[in-house]
């Protein structure tokens, strides 16, 4: 696919019955197989993207042609949380998607749209729009979209509206993508979360490693996988969950080289 970057992280394994596996194949192994159905199988990209896949239903959220997405599997649905290149990439859309498979934009103000992003959203036109507060069921997928923004102000802000963190009904679990954000109180309500994808914004001063595990703490999810990190101290974010015994924290390689 041309692709800039090869993608080095192997795919993890979450079970849908109670109990959660205890660890994934380290990154650098390829071509894990999947499990057995009744298993969610996660594939991490690069960025935010992350596929998702249970029962041969595939979820791409936020696909980015900077990672390798030569073994991506194609999609049934696609989220796509904000308009910015590293989130909406309308080419790489169009290569993953199954033919008439839903693609969910958020509804972005026009006045907030750069020349860029209204020229990625008119390339994807046949998307589906959805609001912050919103739920459907898209490919048999229960979807709700939570609000992603700053609560910092500042260039870059991301700004009330403009942007969907979303929560999914997938395989027996709800799993949490949050785009990026900071830990909005819409977040903070959250409940019965499986699996959470949490940002971390640097050199952007927002969602430090310490400010996003402290979003964890609130939203108390089983498993966490801290995403859209570029090169922060992942160790940090990690530390500070330590003790936090009913988490189980999982790094994955999302800006290989």
């Amino acid at each position: 696919m041309g692709s800039a970057v090869r993608r080095v992280a192997a795919g993890c394994v979450i079970p849908s019955v109670v109990a959660l596996v205890a660890s994934c194949a380290p990154a650098g192994t390829e071509n894990q197989s999947l499990q057995p159905t009744g298993d969610v199988e996660i594939t991490p990209f690069v960025g935010a993207g992350v596929q998702l896949e249970f029962g041969g239903t595939v979820i791409h959220v936020d696909p980015w042609s900077r990672g390798d997405y030569t073994d991506a599997k194609l999609a049934d649905l696609i989220l796509i949380t904000d308009t910015p290149g590293d989130h909406l990439d309308p080419d790489l859309i169009r290569r993953l998607r199954k033919p008439g498979a839903p693609v969910v934009l958020p509804s972005t103000p026009e006045d907030a749209r750069d020349e860029g992003s209204r020229g990625r959203l008119e390339r994807v036109p046949d998307a589906i729009v959805m609001n912050n507060g919103e739920t459907r069921t898209l490919a048999g997928v229960r979807v709700e979209t939570v609000p992603m923004y700053d609560l910092i102000p500042g260039n870059p802000f991301h700004a009330q509206g403009e942007g969907n963190g979303y929560v999914l009904s997938f395989g027996g679990k709800r799993i949490y993508l949050s785009g990026v954000t900071e830990c909005v109180p819409e977040i903070q309500i959250l409940g019965d979360i499986d699996i959470a994808f949490m940002p971390l914004n640097l050199p952007n001063g927002r969602m430090v490693p310490s400010a996003a595990a402290d979003c964890v703490k609130i939203i108390r999810p089983a498993v966490v996988y801290p995403y859209h990190y570029r090169e922060l101290p992942i160790e940090e974010f990690v530390e500070a969950l330590r003790g936090e015994t009913d988490i189980e924290v999982r790094v994955r390689d999302w800006y290989p080289s």
